[in-house]
């Protein structure tokens, strides 16, 4: 079984910066890809940055210019780090991973860390 297990988030003002980080564990032979994606109240989940066993790298429009998303290959973990913090990036943050093991590829999400971001 593979384990995700997600920490950095908390409460912040306007402005501020967070970082969040999400280790991947267990029988992995590879990752495709190691993301965030984010899912406000009465909202559906959306990408906020995915990074691709290729180096390459998409940010949503919303993360441009302010997130930036990195992974340590070596501990398998992805980090997100969050600058210029907005109200409207209150949300839970799931880690996401895209990852093949011996009996096949199987994406996995994390539990989940609380964003909320204070005017």
């Amino acid at each position: 079984q593979v384990q995700l297990v997600e920490s950095g988030g908390g409460l912040v003002q306007a402005g501020g910066s967070l970082k969040l980080s999400c280790a991947a564990s267990g029988s992995i032979t590879g990752i495709n890809s190691m993301g965030w994606y984010r899912q406000a109240p009465g909202k559906q989940r959306e990408l906020v940055a995915v990074v691709y066993g290729s180096g390459a790298i998409n940010y949503a429009d919303s993360a441009k210019g302010r997130f930036t998303i990195s992974r340590d290959n070596a501990k398998n973990t992805v980090y997100l780090q969050m600058n210029n913090l907005k109200p409207e990036d209150t949300a839970v943050y799931y880690c996401n991973v895209d990852c093949i093991r011996w009996s096949g590829r199987y994406e996995y999400w994390g539990q989940g860390t609380q964003v909320t971001v204070s005017s």
